[in-house]
């Protein structure tokens, strides 16, 4: 084929942007699911620039992975191509330019180097580092960052905000939307699904009452199994993901069926908290050939406090120094869950105020003798440094971990232990089953499992801050039993001998 011909059938392609794509990127054809919004928004921009009325905000949110960065990537080409000799500018807000906006932009100067679209539109410029140009059109990238200095741009073809659920809605409404005001240009909102209190989330909400208004679509989802049907191995790993995660997991709920978090509710609904329920009973020591771990969340000590003597106060306003030992299953080969282990509970202990110097004698014992741990996890922030440090020299490095608490290593704790008890792998003991001490303790837990309240943070760190507020309940014996997420970590391969440092 010519030059000319084969510019003829270019310009046949510009109709819309699925056939753009199957003409220009035949490589990266968008899928049906893809097309369509493409479509609906890029006619809308057509339709505002011959001054017709008609949707002027879109929504575009897929489950993870699949495929909504390359829709606007190809989005952006489609609009560069069309605009090329007119002229329009395009603005594209993402919550950091590095990395985020470095990666778009890269993205769509790629797709803009293909030979059929330099052979109709020529070659695209880059300028300032964050301004693509093609012709007299242009998309300039802009970091939403508290810090980053945004103001003055204008868009006229198209304003996008990409990962809107870490953008704040306020920076949003102050900086952002008006650049689109001048021109009247179409507003487009891509990202994913988390709590009802993001920017996402509040334009999702919009969206919607917008069509039931007038029925037109400006709002476009596709969960997992939507995307599966035009992208079979999509569907199996996700699959996977939800095999080994659980299908409550809040990745799985919100980044792939697209269900926004409660983030004014419990962590642990009474579905959780029913698949943390075990059908097992108390134990007082190990038993022989049976893998056992502890998991230690200190709190402080009393000046006042007689050495030797354990004592549990469920009544006190103070946190407890928590113990929970659970039996570990390496070999249960759950299907899906590549073989990591499941962790029965099968004892607590709990100390109100003892010293560290007491208890350092007692958990050694517990440690070595009762329960011959193969590892003990330690809550080593603050107070618990020194306990930490004690029980490493005495037991080793292999077997003692401490942990430290931060806002982020308890987000991530956190997600941990959901990721453990929605995958079935964490189960408490049955407390018809269990004596008075392990039943007492037991309730104790739970109530705080009841209590617990989370929110998670904007932005792409995903922080969830997770507690007990009520300060009569308290978290210990919970963030003891969440310190499981650290086990889960370790390698839990036989080992040819097991021994502790003297």
């Amino acid at each position: 084929m010519g030059g000319v011909a084969m510019s003829d059938g270019l310009r046949t392609a510009l109709a819309e942007p699925g056939a753009f794509s199957r003409v220009v990127l035949p490589k990266r054809a968008l899928r049906g699911y893809q097309a369509g919004p493409g479509q609906a928004i890029a006619g809308a921009v057509l339709d505002r620039r011959r001054g017709l009325a008609g949707a002027g905000e879109f929504g575009v949110v897929f489950s993870r992975q699949s495929g909504k960065d390359e829709l606007l990537a190809q989005l952006l080409c489609y609009l560069l191509v069309l605009f090329h000799k007119a002229g329009g500018s395009v603005v594209v807000v993402l919550p950091t330019l590095r990395p985020q906006g470095v990666i778009a932009r890269d993205r769509l100067t790629e797709r803009l180097s293909s030979p059929r679209l330099r052979a109709l539109a020529g070659r695209a410029r880059l300028r300032d580092g964050s301004i693509v140009e093609l012709g007299r059109a242009s998309v300039r990238f802009l970091s939403a960052a508290p810090g980053a200095n945004a103001r003055g741009n204008t868009a006229s073809l198209l304003l996008v905000c990409n990962e809107a659920q870490d953008v704040e809605p306020d920076r949003w409404d102050a900086v952002f939307a008006p650049m689109a005001a001048a021109e009247n240009a179409v507003t487009l909102m891509l990202g994913t699904v988390w709590t009802a209190d993001t920017l996402l989330a509040r334009q999702m909400r919009y969206l919607e009452s917008l069509q039931a208004a007038d029925g037109r679509q400006r709002l476009f989802l596709a969960p997992w199994r939507a995307v599966a049907q035009e992208l079979p191995t999509y569907g199996r790993y996700v699959e996977g993901r939800i095999a080994e995660l659980g299908a409550e997991h809040p990745f799985v709920k919100t980044e792939y069926e697209l269900v926004e978090l409660d983030g004014e509710g419990g962590l642990f609904p009474a579905s959780r908290r029913g698949q943390m329920r075990g059908e097992h009973g108390p134990l007082e020591h190990g038993r022989p050939g049976e893998t056992y771990a502890l998991l230690l969340d200190v709190a402080g000590e009393e000046e006042d406090q007689v050495e030797g003597v354990q004592t549990f106060d469920p009544s006190a306003r103070r946190d407890a120094t928590a113990l929970t030992v659970v039996r570990v299953r390496a070999d249960a080969g759950l299907p899906g869950k590549q073989n990591r282990p499941v962790y029965e509970v099968v004892r607590r202990y709990g100390w109100t105020g003892v010293k560290h110097t007491a208890l350092y004698g007692q958990l050694l014992d517990l440690a070595r003798n009762v329960w011959r741990a193969r590892y003990v996890v330690v809550d080593a922030t603050g107070v618990g440094a020194g306990l930490a440090s004690f029980l490493r020299s005495a037991l080793g490095e292999r077997t003692v971990l401490p942990f430290t608490f931060s806002l982020a290593s308890k987000s991530q704790l956190g997600w941990d232990y959901l990721g453990i008890i929605d995958s079935g792998r964490f189960k408490e003991y049955d407390l018809t089953l269990s004596d008075p001490e392990a039943g007492n303790l037991a309730e104790v837990f739970w109530r705080q499992v009841a209590a617990c309240t989370y929110a998670v943070r904007p932005g792409p760190g995903r922080l969830m801050s997770w507690s007990v507020p009520d300060p009569k309940t308290h978290d210990d014996f919970l963030l003891s039993a969440a310190l499981v997420g650290v086990l889960d970590e370790q390698d839990w391969r036989p080992r040819t001998a097991v021994g502790y440092a003297a």
